[in-house]
């Protein structure tokens, strides 16, 4: 465990900003994966499109996810998307 005061601080903040992370992530997956199911199965392809398209370009300007990585899903969910309907 750290001992410095300025330690301990760097330490909290590192938690703080893990967990916002993770459920960011966590929120672009969620997002990501009903896209695709919905893309599946023939439904409104593009409102769910635009939705995660949003979450992942909002992730990648607050450097939750790389930007190659995100245009990246960008791309493939677009590309899904219109392939399907």
């Amino acid at each position: 465990m750290a001992t410095h005061k300025s330690a301990e601080k760097r330490y909290r903040q590192s938690v703080k900003k893990r967990v916002r992370n993770r459920t960011a992530k966590a929120t672009v997956k969620s997002a990501v994966k009903s896209a695709r199911v919905i893309a599946e199965q023939g439904g409104d392809v593009q409102t769910a499109v635009r939705s995660a398209e949003s979450l992942i370009a909002k992730a990648a300007s607050k450097k939750i996810l790389p930007k190659g990585r995100a245009s990246r899903q960008i791309s493939r969910l677009v590309k899904k998307a219109a392939k399907q309907g």
